[in-house]
């Protein structure tokens, strides 16, 4: 099991300035960071910044999405599909060269942007053409991939790991994957700890986050449990703190963060990684 720490916490963007906060993170005891990769303009950038990651000790897996309707996998309009074909296809080349061992995200349409539906057939299966494309690009370049659903309020086609599921399967690819976040599991899970072993077989990333997005283990999630449950069945890949704050106006309006959830990011990394190690130790 690797433990991991997502820089949406500090940047949309990977730069320079950012570079200082992998020192700290390795010195607490990460094993990699997830890097958000957003802006796919320049794929060069990525292998500064893998090399710099490299540099602090740290492994590295990523998160991106589909940031609008145009590059949309679920659109009606097949050349916006194309458009989040030929996006995500860059996104896979910008995680090669950061070294990124997995993708991560809910990369299949535009966040907040709804139907007033749920998922549809043809929905289902444009998107799933889409990601075996993407699937084939990123089995070649040696980075998996691991869709992730959200809660309702987000999104309208995947909200479950049981629709995540079904989804992977008939995706079937196999480099194409599903993840588990626990935010979204407690919003959309009847029961969030059952959900998980019944799917182990698709499950290989999760993403250990508050309910208020705050400090985990700060929260009322069943974090611990849902470590041990992983544990238990021999889950041994990323476990990503994912935590946000309102210092990116952007994202912190996109995830509806309108106060302070924690003292300092240092509080989120510091005691965050000595839960999760804690709770993996004792399960």
């Amino acid at each position: 099991m690797k433990i991991g720490f997502n820089l949406l916490l500090w940047t949309g963007h990977v730069t320079e300035e950012n570079f200082p906060v992998l020192d700290k993170l390795k010195a607490t005891g990460f094993d990699g960071v997830e890097i958000p990769i957003f802006d796919v303009s320049d794929p060069g950038h990525f292998t500064k910044v893998g090399q710099a990651i490299k540099n602090a000790g740290l492994d590295c897996c990523a998160v991106t999405i589909c940031p609008t309707d145009e590059q949309s996998l679920i659109s009606a309009n097949p050349a916006h599909r194309q458009g989040g074909v030929d996006h995500l296809k860059r996104v896979v080349e910008c995680a090669h060269n950061a070294g990124v061992e997995n993708i991560c995200g809910p990369y299949y349409q535009e966040l907040c942007n709804f139907t007033g539906n749920g998922a549809t057939e043809d929905e289902k299966n444009w998107a799933a053409e889409g990601h075996r494309q993407m699937a084939d690009a990123a089995r070649d370049a040696g980075v998996r991939l691991t869709i992730e659903s959200l809660n309702r309020f987000e999104c309208h086609f995947l909200n479950t790991i049981e629709q995540a599921a079904a989804y992977v399967k008939r995706v079937n690819h196999p480099n194409f994957f599903t993840m588990y976040d626990t935010f979204h599991a407690n919003i959309e899970e009847k029961d969030p700890l059952g959900v998980i072993e019944p799917n182990l077989d698709v499950i290989k990333h999760v993403h250990i986050s508050a309910n208020d997005r705050g400090t985990p283990g700060k929260d009322h999630t069943p974090i611990k449990e849902t470590i041990g449950i992983f544990k238990k069945n021999g889950y041994d890949n990323w476990m990503v703190i994912e935590a946000f704050g309102r210092a990116l106006p952007d994202l912190a309006a996109a995830t509806r963060v309108w106060r302070d959830l924690f003292e300092s990011p240092e509080e989120v990394y510091t005691f965050g990684y000595q839960y999760i190690r804690d709770a993996w130790d004792a399960a």
